[in-house]
């Protein structure tokens, strides 16, 4: 069994200094997702709610993520793991067809609630920290017990699908527009509809996520030495403030592709191709 590695400089033939001991946190558990979510309810800004009653169809155009609020639960049947609750806040443009074959594009939110249960451990320490703001509370100091943080990584979503519907019949998922934050309301330049319209727009969205517990740690990590480094600060990729636009202009390839059309189209298979293929007019 090898001998137990303490703090400290180490011999090491592979270019190791020392070992030392650092504080950061820890991946208990991680899962990615690639969701496809149907009919998701769109909430358009009022200015657009006579628009969406007179269009003839809706097609896709493209989704922003604005935000995601995260929350997360102890198991109460499963000792160490969580329940990770997500809520989505999109920004969705679309394109609303009326008699003149010119779209106009409609813009609103669409909200998408996700849970995922991940292994976090089990940690009853309780934090404190010199890192105390005058006049406030600690909230370190309020914490019961140290908690594992939830981190969620996403993308902005890929537009699949928008359809009209009437607004006679309600399904499970709709529900009126209610405990938005507002700094999620301060994004769109206008009044939300609530949600009460006599025709209403679903869409789906293609979205791409990565969830991960994290807990508080000591590491003990190899060093190799101190990380200087080697680049000299520049004012671009070019090295010079002042660089002549001609010269950085002659550099660019000429877009022979723009002058002559392919034969054949490539499928977008990728999320690149995809997201920017829609009606943003990127």
């Amino acid at each position: 069994m090898p001998e137990k590695v303490m703090p400290g400089p180490v011999e090491d033939a592979s270019g190791i200094r020392e070992a030392v001991c650092i504080h950061t946190r820890k991946i208990y558990d991680s899962c990615r997702d690639k969701d496809c979510i149907e009919d998701l309810r769109f909430y358009p800004k009022l200015q657009y709610v006579d628009v969406i009653n007179r269009a003839l169809s809706v097609k896709g155009g493209c989704a922003h993520l604005l935000y995601v609020y995260v929350d997360v639960e102890p198991v109460s049947f499963n000792r160490g793991f969580y329940t990770v609750d997500m809520r989505f806040f999109y920004s969705v443009s679309l394109q609303a067809y009326l008699s003149s074959p010119v779209p106009v594009t409609v813009e609103g939110l669409c909200v998408f609630d996700k849970r995922v249960l991940l292994f976090g451990s089990e940690g009853n320490a309780k934090i404190f920290s010199s890192e105390l703001r005058t006049g406030e509370p600690d909230l370190q100091m309020m914490r019961r017990a140290n908690a594992p943080v939830a981190v969620v990584e996403a993308v902005d979503p890929i537009v699949l699908d928008a359809r009209l519907m009437e607004g006679c019949g309600r399904r499970d998922c709709d529900c009126d527009l209610c405990e938005v934050p507002t700094f999620v309301n301060n994004c769109f330049d206008g009044e939300l509809s609530s949600g009460d319209d006599s025709r209403r727009i679903y869409v789906t969205l293609g979205q791409f996520s990565i969830v991960r517990l994290e807990r508080d740690s000591q590491l003990l990590i190899p060093v190799y030495d101190y990380c200087m480094p080697e680049k000299d600060c520049t004012c671009g990729t070019g090295g010079s403030c002042n660089e002549d636009p001609c010269s950085i202009f002659r550099n660019i390839s000429f877009p022979v592709g723009e002058f002559f059309p392919p034969n054949t189209i490539r499928k977008n298979d990728d999320y690149e191709g995809a997201k920017f293929c829609g009606a943003c007019g990127q």
